[in-house]
C-alpha cells in the first residue's frame, strides 16, 4: 500500500485531465506526470462533509481571467510532495443549483503557493505518503488551469472515481495475497505437538477460505478493469471489486496474524503491517457501507436510504 500510494494518486487523479482537459493543459502536464517529474494530489474530501461530496464548502470565485479559491480539504494524500492538485470546488452555491451535483468545478491548482497551508495528519499506517489537511486562503488559479467547463466538475470527477476503486481493489488484493503466502509458509514450517500446524483444520480451513475470497475479488477486479479499458459502464463493477477485494484482503491479513500468533503481532514478521494497511481499504476511497448504498439503489433499484 505504501509503494502503490506513492504513484497511484497521479494516475487516477489526472484522468479528468486526460478526458476533459484542454489540449494545452494535456501538453503541459501529462508528459511530466507520466515521466514522474510532476506529482499531483487529489483534493475532494472536506472536514464537514466526508462522502457527501455535494456538500463541499470550498469555493472558487471568478474574477476576470482567474478564480479565487478559499476553503479547506482533508485527507489530501501526498500534498506535501505534490506540485499540483486536482481540486474540486463550488463555483455556484448549492442552494442556487437545480441538482446537488451541479455548480462544482475541477481546477488543476498550484500547491506551492503561499496561499496554501499544508499540514500532515498523524495516522495508523500508509506512512510512506503523507495525508494532509490543506487550507486555501484566497489562492489565485488562472482560468487556463480549469479542467473542462465550469460547473461540470462532479461529472468529470466520476471519471477518476471508478479507476480509483479498481486501483485500490488491486492493491488490496496484493496485500491479501502476500499475507496469505506468509501464513501458509508459516503453517507448513511451524511444528507444534510434533506436527506442522497447517495439518490442523482450525488453521487450514480459514486459510483456504481466505484464498477463495481473494480469488473472487481478483475475478471482480479483472471484469471491472476490462470494462473500464473498453469504455463500458463500470460503476457497479468497480464498486463491487473494491468491496470484495477489501473484504478479502482484511480477512486474509487477519488470519495471517492469527496463524502466526504472537509472531504475527511482532513488527519483524510484517503481517501486522499487512493487517493495518488492509484495514484502510475498507474505509478509503469509499467505505464498504457506501458501496452497499450504491449497489442497493443503483443496481437493485431499492429506495435511496440517505
Amino acid at each position: 500500500m505504501n509503494g502503490c500510494s506513492s504513484i497511484h494518486l497521479s494516475i487516477f487523479g489526472m484522468n479528468s485531465v486526460v478526458k476533459h482537459g484542454s489540449e494545452e493543459m494535456k501538453a503541459a502536464y501529462l508528459p511530466r506526470t507520466a515521466a514522474g517529474e510532476l506529482h499531483v494530489a487529489f483534493g475532494v474530501t472536506e472536514p464537514d462533509c466526508g462522502t457527501d461530496t455535494t456538500a463541499i464548502r470550498t469555493t472558487a470565485r471568478r474574477e476576470g481571467d482567474h478564480y479565487i479559491v478559499r476553503g479547506q480539504k482533508l485527507w489530501t494524500s501526498k500534498a506535501q510532495d505534490s506540485e499540483r492538485v486536482v481540486l474540486l470546488v463550488r463555483t455556484m452555491p448549492l442552494e442556487h443549483c437545480r441538482r446537488p451535483t451541479d455548480g462544482m468545478t475541477l481546477l488543476l491548482a498550484n500547491l506551492r503557493d503561499p496561499a496554501v497551508d499544508i499540514r500532515p495528519i498523524p495516522k495508523l499506517g500508509r506512512n510512506a505518503v503523507s495525508s494532509c489537511e490543506v487550507r486555501y486562503d484566497d489562492l489565485v488559479v488562472p482560468i487556463e488551469d480549469r479542467i473542462g467547463e465550469e460547473g461540470e466538475g462532479f461529472r468529470y470527477l466520476l471519471d477518476s472515481l471508478n479507476p480509483e476503486r479498481i486501483l485500490v481493489a488491486s492493491e488490496a488484493l496484493g496485500i491479501g495475497k502476500v499475507a496469505l503466502r506468509r501464513a501458509v509458509d508459516y503453517a507448513n514450517e511451524r511444528i507444534i505437538f510434533g506436527r506442522p500446524i497447517g495439518k490442523n483444520q482450525g488453521i487450514a480451513f480459514p486459510l483456504a477460505e481466505a484464498y477463495a475470497r481473494l480469488k473472487a475479488g481478483e475475478l471482480a477486479i479483472r471484469e471491472a478493469s476490462w470494462r473500464y479499458d473498453n469504455g463500458l459502464p463500470c460503476g457497479e463493477h468497480a464498486n463491487i471489486a473494491k468491496w470484495l477485494a477489501a473484504d478479502a484482503s482484511f480477512f486474509a491479513a487477519d488470519r495471517a496474524v492469527q496463524t502466526m500468533g504472537g509472531l504475527g503481532y511482532a513488527s519483524e514478521y510484517d503481517v501486522e503491517r499487512y493487517w493495518r494497511e488492509s484495514r484502510l481499504t475498507r474505509i478509503a476511497p469509499v467505505s464498504q457501507e457506501m458501496i452497499m448504498n450504491y449497489v442497493s439503489e443503483h443496481v437493485l433499484g431499492l429506495p435511496r436510504s440517505y
